[in-house]
């Protein structure tokens, strides 16, 4: 294949957005405490992730604790852990799809049409599974921008945005970078098989009574 390169790279991005996408899904830091106004102690900070919050002391210590209770979660916090957890999955399924339509996987045989399609499938699953990571990454921080910018929120409870929002962004442009591969492989596959000059088609040759081949016929000249 002409454009095996292109299934290759689309891969290794999806590798890399899947492990971005799992580390943005643990990490706490999608929301840090702010130092703004009055708040100047900055011996402590606050990370608040999708399930623990931490509290580093004086740069030497850590302590982490996990949500108690899941239905005190605000509405947010639980849809971006759900979302978070599909893309994860999904991206998980787009490379098992992806990988049984290498070519030197045997999962369809040498069926090449086939194999296109398995690649092209697993391009569209990282495109989704980009959007899926883009949707709660963007919507927390556009909540905390938000409440940064409100008066009415006291200046301890002001956060601003954490590593893992960053990480976030940049997990979604690697998956959609890699989605974008694989479907443009399929796309290439197809119009390549579209452009192929179809077979020359053999003769058989006629059989007589008998089943022997035909011998011609000369033609009869007449001197009459």
């Amino acid at each position: 294949m002409a454009f095996y390169p292109l299934q290759v790279a689309g891969l290794v991005l999806g590798v890399l957005g899947l492990a971005g996408a799992l580390a943005t899904t643990l990490l706490p830091q999608w929301r840090v405490s702010a130092f703004v106004g009055s708040n100047i102690i900055v011996f402590e900070r606050i990370w608040e992730g999708l399930w623990m919050t931490c509290v580093r002391q004086a740069r030497t210590t850590l302590q982490c604790k996990l949500y108690s209770s899941l239905l005190a979660l605000p509405p947010v916090l639980e849809a971006a852990r759900a979302l978070m957890c599909v893309a994860v999955a999904l991206a998980l399924t787009a490379l098992l799809v992806g990988i049984c339509g290498l070519r030197q996987v045997q999962c369809t045989g040498s069926d090449e049409r086939a194999k296109a399609y398995l690649v092209g499938a697993s391009g569209a699953l990282l495109l989704l599974t980009g959007l899926f990571v883009l949707i709660p990454v963007s919507w927390t921080a556009h909540i905390v921008i938000r409440d940064f910018h409100d008066p009415a929120v006291h200046v301890g409870q002001k956060r601003e945005l954490g590593a893992a929002l960053f990480l976030g962004w940049a997990s979604t442009a690697v998956l959609l970078a890699g989605g974008a591969l694989l479907c443009g492989f399929c796309c290439c596959s197809r119009r390549k098989r579209g452009h192929r000059p179809p077979a020359p088609r053999h003769r058989v040759p006629h059989r007589g009574p008998h089943g022997d081949p035909a011998v011609p016929r000369k033609p009869c000249t007449s001197y009459v």
